[in-house]
């Protein structure tokens, strides 16, 4: 108990002293039999956590000696501190100027970042195992984002003086924008009135020429009199809906690709119900991929199709590609991937989540067949990002009362799709943890998928902040990928924005090197910085591969006729609520 006369330095002292007894009563009533070892891969771990002390407690007068400079300063806020404050790197949660100004806030985000950095050293600093160091990075990030003065209507300066000016009226909005979203099952990134699936997104002129019980393929109206005679299948990933590549006018692939000339496929992929719940990776490459490249051939009285997938997608055409040589199938003329990792060793953030025992969990389903809920797939890939895409939100949307804007990416993001268990049980175990597919243990209908066995043309895009696919990972591919005609582009941004990089903006930048050396680093250094969109490098490329220029056809063929205009039934078709899609 603090006594008068006593100073601060040794009542912080006290304090770390009585932290430290707390803490090792607390180890001691824990326990540590091994034959006890929880069975919960998130208990166990922090059970870990546990075990590394060293670090924490050697710590503890190292943090009070920070909190007592803190206070000092308290009520000494002068110009030369601001101007300290001003000069470190941004941090949008902390924009106000009140967060360095106001005694109070300063002291709060202050001793918040204290108490952050004197957690992320205990667990940087500690001896456990790298995995389990980088869970708890991970998690312990979340928790600390989640904390954050900033989060909180008392604690933010500008939600405090956003109440005042309006009477309130700001947190009763924030209140009702709350109630829709519990309603909706998801934060709200963007205003969803202002978009319409076949409106304003997803509008490019087309029709679905072809479907079957998982995919409707589409074909899109020509733009001019001419296209390449060598079509373009584009495949999309099956955990998002493939209108990311098909958005507004001004920022679409597929308008931009068509009115290069190109005669453009694209396959839109069901979201998973009770009907297509026993799918497994099989199905999507021959029901999905293959009967898509089959058509197209038919359609187009063509043997050969130019190909392009993006992320889980180039995957899947992957396999499928590996599946019809072996097959003795000669069906593609040319392969591109973006943002696709065939070498999972370093998945990137993903890996906090990725264990056996979680896996476990959905071991029946595997065999009997269920749905795996996209709300879950999507949250969890928010949960990288938690500032950007979650607390953001939360502070705006709740705290502030304010109406997200217009953002067509964001709506996309919300515009989840399901996947069938034992296709995402393959992703998550066989690929994700077992890094099958690079090791020559991947099977897919019985045949062992040999990369090294494609030997036509590849082009190979990463993004250079990509969160979900590192760069360095996807470039890993050409280590895999044995065809002499190898092409690697580096552009800028992350997963989705570097690759919707619109020509019309001609903004940000890529680079280029066609040394393929073995070091992703070495490549990168020696590579040449180029202007504007990839999307212009990518054009070139396909079509100096998709031969001479002849009459644009009309949409399908006798044989496949015009089903529905585009963009489709089902890119339009909800995802199941998570109760749904857990009793599918």
């Amino acid at each position: 108990m603090f006594k008068p006369g006593q100073n601060f330095e040794e009542l912080f002292s006290q304090i770390a002293n009585a932290n430290q007894s707390w803490f090792q009563n607390l180890l001691n009533r824990s326990g540590h039999d091994a034959a006890n070892k929880p069975t919960n891969p998130f208990l166990d771990m922090y059970q870990k956590f546990f075990d590394h002390t060293q670090s924490y407690l050697t710590s503890q007068n190292q943090f009070y000696q920070e909190q007592l400079a803190m206070w000092s300063k308290f009520c000494d806020i002068n110009q030369a501190s601001v101007e300290a404050e001003q000069k470190k790197p941004a941090d949008r949660r902390f924009a106000d100027p009140d967060w360095e100004k106001n005694p109070f806030f300063s002291y709060l985000k202050q001793s918040y970042l204290s108490v952050s950095k004197q957690l992320f050293d205990f667990v940087s600093k500690s001896d456990m195992d790298e995995e389990t160091k980088f869970r708890m990075e991970f998690f312990m990030r979340q928790y600390i984002d989640a904390i954050s003065p900033s989060n909180f209507a008392l604690t933010n300066p500008e939600v405090v003086k956003t109440m005042i000016d309006t009477h309130g009226k700001s947190l009763a909005d924030g209140m009702r924008n709350m109630m829709d979203d519990v309603q909706n099952g998801y934060i709200t990134m963007t205003d969803e009135t202002q978009f319409e699936v076949g409106g304003n997104l997803a509008s490019t002129p087309g029709a679905v020429v072809f479907r079957n019980e998982l995919i409707e393929l589409i074909q899109y109206t020509p733009t001019g009199d001419k296209v390449y005679e060598t079509p373009l299948l584009i495949v999309p990933p099956c955990i998002n809906k493939y209108y990311i590549l098909d958005l507004q006018e001004s920022n679409s692939m597929v308008k931009y690709m068509v009115d290069q000339g190109y005669n453009v496929f694209l396959v839109s992929w069901k979201s998973a119900d009770r009907s297509i719940k026993n799918f497994r990776w099989e199905e999507y490459a021959n029901l999905g991929v293959i009967a898509a490249l089959d058509s197209v051939r038919k359609i187009t009285n063509k043997e050969k199709v130019n190909t392009l997938g993006y992320c889980v997608g180039g995957i899947i055409l992957t396999t499928a590609a590996v599946l019809l040589k072996q097959r003795g199938l000669d069906w593609i003329n040319s392969m591109g991937h973006m943002t696709t990792m065939l070498d999972h060793t370093e998945p990137g953030d993903i890996k906090a989540f990725l264990d056996r025992d979680l896996m476990k969990l959905r071991e029946a389903k595997k065999h009997t067949g269920g749905v795996m809920s996209g709300r879950i797939i999507s949250q969890t890939f928010s949960a990288l990002r938690a500032n950007e895409l979650v607390w953001n939100y939360w502070v705006n949307n709740y705290l502030l009362g304010k109406t997200p804007q217009k953002f067509d990416l964001l709506y996309w993001n919300n515009d989840t799709v399901d996947l069938p268990v034992p296709m995402h049980s393959v992703l998550m175990e066989r690929l994700y943890l077992d890094n099958a597919l690079v090791k020559g243990e991947f099977f897919v209908d019985g045949h062992k998928i040999d990369l090294s066995i494609l030997d036509f043309p590849i082009y190979l895009f990463a993004a250079q902040k990509d969160h979900i696919v590192p760069w360095t990972s996807a470039y890993k591919s050409t280590w895999y990928l044995k065809s002499p005609n190898i092409r690697f582009v580096l552009g800028a941004s992350g997963h989705t924005a570097g690759v919707v990089n619109p020509v019309t903006a001609d903004k940000r930048n890529y680079w280029v090197n066609d040394q393929l050396v073995e070091d992703p680093a070495a490549w990168f250094h020696n590579a040449t910085e180029m202007p504007g969109s990839w999307w212009k490098d990518m054009n070139q490329w396909y079509a100096a591969l998709s031969g001479k220029q002849v009459k644009a056809p009309k949409l399908g063929s006798k044989d496949f006729p015009e089903l529905e205009v585009a963009p489709g039934g089902f890119v339009k078709a909800r995802a199941l609520s998570i109760i749904e899609a857990e009793t599918a």
